[in-house]
């Protein structure tokens, strides 16, 4: 049997197929996307395609191949069956015999016509649209969703967000054992739209990061980018503010507000799945409204409760959710050369450098060399303070827990 390569429409992993193949099924990520037909053209005149020679399937009432995602409906309201062309009658109402459009397929018998004709050839059904192909099936025990978002062309645009997001992909595949298959990049570098940080995408993702989600399952949502707050008008936040993403395209879409990341991969969290969210932006502290929030002060090293009485539930269904955020919320974070020379994130490169170093840390101790290791960058460039944060769906010992992902 002869086959052809097609590539997968999500993780774009080339796959072999029969040559009249309509769609296939991806080995590594699990979709079921459609592939286009060999030697098909669209047809113009009735929205669908139409094999110029030998279909694999007819339709016997009309005798050519119908796409089967673009088969319109079998009548109208005036039972004429839709994918006809007829042309002008010779005379004015419907007694008289139609004339076939093409004298290549057979003309099928009509009944109960109209008592008038208007002169006009039948309205055809417009072009429709192939359905959007899903997301990935869940994929086995890791599953990672890496955001880096330059901004390219605007006005605060960041050299940084795309090494970010390339270094925690490095190290999610060699340092954290994550497959391949299972890590979704949205950057603006990525030529394929459905892969660009735009607000409908992240949402996506997000909800796929989540999907089917169950005990044992490791997640990870990365962020690098801008992000902004926002008065609450919801009455959930202990300082009055919403913290916000920012998208590629945020200034026509919006922004994602910490609620909805909160109720979109959190809330669901199944008990005995862990999530980690990474945040490498500005306001970042509490930018997945996680219940509780670590400090270190004067009375030692404390979880503080920012839970609002009488407001909703902020936390899992059951899961671990852990936010490891670049600052607090009223503080900035940015690009910064001073660790390798290239622009990236001051906890991006903190974090990973970390663990490389010290495969088996705590989370104390992991939020103490970070903070170390950012201050002396920020002290030798003169910049203001930007304090990592750690926050959590429930309170544990953050000196014994390690850090795993």
């Amino acid at each position: 049997m002869s086959t052809r390569k097609e590539k997968c429409s999500w993780c774009r992993t080339k796959v072999r197929v029969p040559v009249e193949a309509q769609s296939l099924n991806c080995p590594a990520c699990g979709t079921v996307s459609a592939v286009p037909r060999k030697n098909s053209a669209y047809n113009q005149n009735y929205g669908y395609y139409q094999q110029p020679a030998a279909p694999l399937a007819t339709n016997q009432s009309t005798g050519y191949y119908q796409h089967p995602w673009t088969t319109p409906p079998t009548s109208n309201q005036y039972n004429y069956p839709y994918g006809q062309s007829f042309s002008t009658p010779t005379t004015g109402n419907y007694n008289g015999a139609y004339q076939q459009a093409s004298q290549t397929y057979p003309q099928p018998q009509i009944s109960a016509p109209p008592a008038r004709y208007n002169g006009h050839s039948w309205q055809q059904q417009p072009p429709q649209i192939p359905p959007q192909v899903a997301p990935p099936q869940v994929y086995g025990r890791k599953r990672a969703v890496l955001c880096g978002v330059s901004y390219l062309g605007q006005k605060a645009s960041l050299k940084g967000s795309l090494n970010d997001a390339t270094s925690m992909k490095k190290f999610l595949l060699n340092t954290m054992g994550f497959p391949n298959a299972s890590i979704i990049v949205l950057t603006e570098e990525d030529l394929d739209i459905s892969r660009t940080p735009t607000r409908r995408n992240i949402e996506m993702a997000l909800r796929w990061l989540v999907e089917g989600c169950q005990s044992g399952d490791s997640l990870v949502f990365y962020y690098s980018g801008h992000a902004s707050r926002a008065v609450d008008l919801s009455g959930d936040e202990m300082d009055g503010y919403d913290e916000l993403l920012c998208p590629v395209d945020y200034k026509t879409a919006g922004k994602i507000s910490d609620d909805e990341i909160n109720a979109t991969i959190v809330h669901p969290l199944p008990r005995g799945a862990k999530l980690h969210a990474i945040s490498d932006t500005c306001f970042s502290g509490t930018i997945v409204d996680l219940p509780f929030m670590f400090r270190t002060n004067w009375q030692g090293a404390v979880w503080e409760d920012h839970r609002v009485q009488y407001n909703s539930y902020k936390g899992t269904n059951g899961g671990l959710a852990i936010s490891i955020s670049a600052c607090d919320d009223h503080q900035n974070s940015g690009d910064t050369t001073y660790f390798t020379g290239e622009s990236a994130g001051a906890l991006t490169y903190s974090l990973i450098h970390a663990v490389e170093q010290e495969p088996n840390l705590t989370y104390g101790h992991l939020l103490s060399v970070m903070s170390k290791k950012i201050s002396e960058a920020h002290q030798q460039l003169g910049q203001p303070p930007q304090i990592p944060q750690l926050s959590s769906s429930e309170k544990f010992d953050v000196y014994s827990r390690r850090f795993v992902l």
